[in-house]
């Protein structure tokens, strides 16, 4: 009885209105102090950064209070210039706030060099098919008398021998030279 009492006292329904309205307060300066500090509904346009040299990137990110972050440069597209960014994130005309980072992909000097496999005496048909899958290209195909027809004799780059093992940039073409199946 004496604690259903206390629920129904005045002191009791004080404290509730006064934790009510301690509740309502914290929660608005909570909400307008929050919309200041991140600056709400402020937002501005990402540029569109594809293509734009390196070199210039810093001064232009500056100007437009943004920040950035290479994150890539791995994948060679031969139509934009070397050290020129290929994408970045967040993409062109998104919306971001003040000092955001976009973090940039950036175009590499070429393509990156691979090891030339060992094709020596394998038939054509499989050195074709491992110099696809190395990524360089079949280039000219020679034969010579040799008794072994369609074996690779000899590689070469650029009319030169070359031995498996050294390194060449990827779309390399690769000559080969055949044997005829003659004496």
């Amino acid at each position: 009885m004496n604690f259903l009492r206390f629920f129904l006292s005045k002191s009791f329904l004080w404290q509730l209105l006064y934790l009510g309205l301690a509740s309502i307060s914290i929660f608005l300066m909570l909400s307008f102090g929050l919309r200041l500090i991140t600056n709400h509904n402020d937002y501005q346009k990402v540029p569109d950064l594809r293509g734009v040299p390196i070199s210039l990137l810093p001064s232009m990110m500056e100007e437009q209070n943004l920040r950035f972050e290479v994150i890539d440069s791995s994948k060679f597209v031969p139509e934009l210039a070397p050290l020129s960014i290929i994408s970045h994130l967040p993409s062109a005309e998104s919306e971001v706030k003040k000092n955001r980072k976009i973090y940039i992909t950036v175009n590499p000097y070429g393509y990156r060099k691979r090891t030339v496999p060992n094709l020596i005496q394998i038939t054509r048909r499989n050195a074709e098919s491992i110099i696809k899958s190395v990524g360089f290209e079949v280039g000219e195909i020679t034969y010579e008398n040799n008794i072994g027809k369609d074996m690779v004799l000899e590689i070469r780059y650029q009319g030169k021998k070359i031995n498996p093992g050294i390194l060449l940039p990827k779309t390399t073409k690769i000559d080969l030279v055949l044997g005829n199946g003659r004496k």
